[in-house]
C-alpha cells in the first residue's frame, strides 16, 4: 500500500497570514480567473475540457505570472480527479516514480491522476522520456507548466501527446483587476487591513508589473506592510527598479535580439534604440549585442555603406575597454547608426548561393591556369599554364576564374 504525501492538493486549504497574497489570491472558479479569454473564455475547447473533467495531457507555456499554476490550481478545485502537484526545480525520477504507483492505484479503483509539473522544461530527456508510457496508457493526465518555448525545451515524443496552450502575458488591465480585488478582499486579501491606494497609484504598479500577477502582488503586499496609504514613492521603493522580463538563456532573449535586427532592417532608429535598451537594462551582455552589430553590418548594410562594418567593430571594442553602464551610449551610436544607412542584403545572399553550390557540386576542380605552380612537376603538369597577369591587361583580361561546372556562374546581380 503506498502512502498518500504531501504533494496532494488539499482541496479545502484554509488560508493563513503566512501565506503569500499571491497564493492566497489564486482564484479557485474559471469565472474568477482573469486574462486568457482566447484558451478559456466561454466556449472554448481547454474551458469545455475542464468543466467536463475531461482534460487530455495539456502543456501551459507562457511568460511568468501570467497563471499557469493558477490555471493548475482552478483544475484542481473542479476535478473529481486525483490531483498531483511536483515541481521539475526540486523533484526527480523517484519522486515520479512515487507518484506513478499512487496513479496506479487510483486506475485499479476507477480514478484519474491528474499529474501537474511546475517547470517542466527543468526535466532531462530521461525524466521526460519516464513520463510517455505513463500518458499513453492513461496511468496519469499531465499538466505541464513552462516559461520556454516547448519545441526547443520539451522532448518531442512528450510533446506529440500533449496539447499546448499558449499563455499571453496579462495585460495592465487585468492587473489593475487583480491588485484591487486583493485590496478589498476580507477572506485571503488586504481587505482587513483598509489599505488605501489611489487610482492612479494602482495603475502605475500595474504598468510596472509587466504583466506578471505574481509580481503586482508580492509587490503590493510588500508595500502594505510599508504603510496603510500606498503611494507612487512607496511602489518604486517595493519594486527597487521596474521589473523587466528578459531571460538571457530564453524565449524573451530571441524576441527581443530579433526585434531589434528587425527595426534596424526596416530603417527604424527609434525603434532600435529602444530594443537596445531593453536588452541592456535587462542584464544583456554588451559584447554580445555588439557581435550582433558585426553581423547586421555585413547582412544587412553590406556593400551600400561599408563603413556600418567599422562602425560594428569599433562598438565591439569600445564595448570592450569600458564595459557597461558607459559603453551604453556606444552601442547607442552604432545602432542609430545602422538603422539609418541604405541597405543591401547583396552580399548575404549571394554568400547564400555560392554556399549552395559548394554543397551540391562538392569539390570542383580549381582551373589549371589560376593554380600556382611553386615546382618544376607543377609547371610540367600545366599549372599556371595560360594564366594571364591582370595588370598586364589593366585589369580587363577574358579569363575564366570559376571550375568549368560553373562557368560564367553570377552571384552578384
Amino acid at each position: 500500500m503506498v502512502e498518500k504525501k504531501t504533494n496532494k492538493i488539499n482541496k479545502t486549504t484554509d488560508w493563513d497570514e503566512v501565506t503569500p497574497l499571491a497564493d492566497r489570491m489564486r482564484p479557485e472558479k474559471l469565472d474568477d480567473f482573469l486574462g486568457q479569454e482566447e484558451i478559456v473564455g466561454k466556449g472554448k475547447l481547454l474551458r469545455q475540457a475542464i468543466e467536463s473533467d475531461n482534460l487530455p495531457s495539456i502543456i501551459f507555456w507562457g511568460p511568468p505570472g501570467s497563471g499557469k499554476t493558477t490555471l493548475a490550481f482552478v483544475i484542481a478545485k473542479i476535478t473529481k480527479s486525483e490531483f498531483i502537484k511536483i515541481s521539475a526545480v526540486s523533484s526527480g525520477l523517484e519522486d515520479l516514480r512515487r507518484n506513478i504507483e499512487i496513479a496506479e492505484m487510483n486506475r485499479r479503483l476507477g480514478k484519474r491522476t491528474i499529474l501537474f509539473i511546475d517547470e517542466i522544461h527543468r526535466w532531462n530527456k530521461t525524466q521526460q522520456d519516464a513520463l510517455l508510457p505513463q500518458i499513453e496508457n492513461g496511468t496519469i493526465i499531465l499538466i505541464g507548466a513552462t516559461t520556454e518555448n516547448p519545441s526547443f525545451e520539451i522532448r518531442g515524443a512528450l510533446l506529440s501527446r500533449c496539447r499546448v496552450f499558449v499563455l499571453s502575458r496579462l495585460d495592465k488591465e487585468h492587473l489593475t483587476q487583480i491588485v484591487k480585488k486583493a485590496l478589498k478582499d476580507k477572506e485571503k486579501g488586504l481587505g482587513k487591513l483598509k489599505i488605501k491606494a489611489t487610482n492612479k497609484v494602482i495603475q502605475s504598479l500595474s504598468q510596472m508589473s509587466n504583466g506578471d500577477a505574481r509580481v503586482a502582488l508580492n509587490v503590493l503586499e510588500y508595500a502594505s506592510v510599508m504603510s496603510d496609504e500606498i503611494t507612487l514613492e512607496i511602489i518604486k521603493q517595493a519594486f527597487q527598479k521596474p521589473h523587466l522580463f528578459y531571460d538571457k538563456e530564453g524565449e524573451e532573449h530571441h524576441n527581443i535580439i530579433s526585434a531589434l535586427h528587425k527595426s534596424m532592417r526596416g530603417s527604424d532608429p527609434d525603434a532600435s534604440l529602444y530594443w537596445l535598451v531593453r536588452m541592456l537594462e535587462g542584464g544583456e551582455n554588451p559584447l554580445y549585442v555588439a557581435r550582433r552589430l558585426i553581423r547586421f553590418a555585413s547582412e544587412d548594410i553590406g556593400l551600400a555603406n561599408s563603413r556600418a562594418l567599422e562602425q560594428a567593430v569599433s562598438a565591439y571594442q569600445a564595448c570592450h575597454f569600458i564595459g557597461m553602464p558607459e559603453c551604453g551610449v556606444n552601442l547607442a551610436q552604432a545602432v542609430v547608426y545602422m538603422a539609418k544607412c541604405k541597405k543591401s542584403n547583396e552580399l548575404y545572399t549571394a554568400y547564400g548561393e555560392a554556399v549552395e553550390d559548394v554543397k551540391k557540386f562538392g569539390n570542383l576542380k580549381v582551373p589549371l591556369h589560376i593554380r600556382n605552380a611553386p615546382t618544376k612537376l607543377m609547371k610540367n603538369l600545366g599549372y599556371g599554364k595560360g594564366y594571364k597577369y591582370s595588370p598586364d591587361f589593366d585589369y580587363k583580361e577574358d579569363q575564366e576564374y570559376f571550375p568549368k561546372e560553373l562557368k560564367g556562374k553570377k552571384y552578384l546581380k
